[in-house]
């Protein structure tokens, strides 16, 4: 199971970090709201506590969301207000903003009593505010990649790895509505986010911000069908079934887009 964690996580990241910057980040972005980081955690915590509890967490994931969304939203602000000063001091502060949201809103909502329908409808109304909010950031492409060293590789590795056996591993501990509320954290995209920042600046890591709730919906139906599927056919099939409602929302997102700006060109 250790093994397992590690492999899922550490290639999520380091593939979802490789495509920013092979790509860029608006398509990093959008594809970060794709169910990676917790489904990951979603599953391990089935496979470790079984599908009462999963299924009840992942009720408590979609409020989750908007413990996230508070995340990014915290981050973008401190970095934007701390933008001219140096990066050992803009990424510490970022993140330490980012964390405190992220915990506040998610003490918040671990004192609603959510439902499928009332966390659904929530987060689908947090997800129009921040598409709002994060209108005016500006896509920016990046333009000189930075060589993959070892080094790199391995801090993208590392802290993949240690979000998710941490989450995962105090559960138990912590009950359902926590551990889904947890599950929403940005298990993929925040060592990416780092990654950017450090490497090229505000600008790409703003570009994956702004882009992110563009594919939340993906995130909103597979974690709504793992409500559905889990308690009937389990968590491998649950699991199946889920992330093919997510990709066929993603498809239909990114073509729609696509025929979008090629009207535009034409």
């Amino acid at each position: 199971m250790l093994f397992a964690k590690l492999a899922v996580s550490i290639s999520v990241v380091l593939g979802l970090s490789i495509l920013a910057e092979r790509t860029g980040p608006r398509a990093a972005g959008v594809l970060s709201g794709y169910p990676l980081g917790t489904a990951i955690l979603l599953y391990f915590i089935g496979l470790e506590q079984g599908v009462v509890f999963a299924t009840e967490s992942a009720v408590y994931a979609l409020p989750g969301l908007i413990a996230t969304l508070a995340f990014l939203y915290a981050y973008y602000l401190t970095s934007r207000l701390l933008s001219d000063r140096r990066m050992i001091l803009q990424i510490p502060a970022s993140s330490v903003a980012a964390f405190g949201a992220f915990m506040f809103v998610s003490w918040i909502c671990q004192q609603i009593q959510f439902t499928r329908i009332s966390g659904a409808v929530t987060l689908l109304a947090a997800m129009i505010v921040a598409l709002i909010l994060f209108r005016g950031i500006e896509n920016v492409r990046i333009l000189n990649r930075v060589r993959l060293t070892r080094r790199i590789v391995l801090f993208r590795a590392v802290l993949a790895a240690l979000i998710v056996l941490g989450i995962s591993g105090i559960a138990a501990w912590i009950g359902p509505k926590w551990a889904g509320l947890f599950s929403g954290f940005p298990v993929t995209l925040y060592p990416m986010m780092l990654i950017l920042h450090a490497s090229y600046g505000i600008g790409p890591l703003h570009t994956v911000i702004r882009n992110f709730p563009r594919g939340m919906g993906s995130l909103w139906i597979y974690i709504l069908a793992v409500t559905f599927t889990y308690p009937v056919w389990g968590i491998n099939v649950g699991t199946l079934l889920s992330f093919a409602a997510a990709t066929v929302y993603l498809i239909a997102y990114s073509t729609l887009v696509w025929m979008r700006e090629k009207s535009v060109r034409v």
